[in-house]
């Protein structure tokens, strides 16, 4: 009984962990992907809540990444802060893990930072090479699990 207990008390407080959703701007996203260099490739996806091909492709984007030990997927929340809690909701209904991240940076800039040919429609994708650490593919829109394969695919060897 006492063992019961216990993996019933151990399976609560897993399943009542919440994401911590931190601030991140421009800069910090650099060096977050840079410490990734030579260690994984990087995914990022810049998603809102408002957005349906965000959601739609959310749940393809967390598979790949559970499915890959040399991918890191970063996903940042373009929603506004006050929707945090809404967007925590949302990543936890996701299990997406113990942080994420919503963008805490004026448009223009982080846009402009991100990628100078990113018109800043949503969602976003941009990969990084494993070992080079430069932008392998990008782009706009929902893509299908194919061109997400195959962009982690090259990035996984460059």
């Amino acid at each position: 009984m006492k063992i019961f207990i216990f993996i019933f008390l151990v399976f609560v407080n897993i399943s009542c962990e919440q994401t911590k959703l931190l601030p991140i701007n421009v800069e910090n996203l650099e060096n977050i992907v840079t410490s990734f260099k030579g260690k994984k490739a990087v995914l990022v996806n810049v998603w809102a809540l408002w957005c349906k091909p965000c959601v739609e492709e959310f749940p393809m984007i967390v598979k790949l990444d559970k499915k890959r030990s040399d991918l890191e997927v970063i996903f940042i929340s373009a929603d506004f802060e006050d929707q945090a809690k809404d967007v925590t909701h949302f990543l936890n209904e996701q299990n997406i893990g113990a942080f994420s991240y919503i963008k805490q940076q004026k448009d223009d800039p982080f846009i402009d930072g991100l990628h100078p040919s990113w018109s800043g429609s949503l969602p976003f994708t941009i990969i990084y090479g494993k070992n080079s650490g430069i932008i392998i593919d990008y782009w706009e829109g929902k893509k299908s699990k194919s061109r997400f394969s195959d962009a982690i695919s090259r990035a996984l060897v460059n």
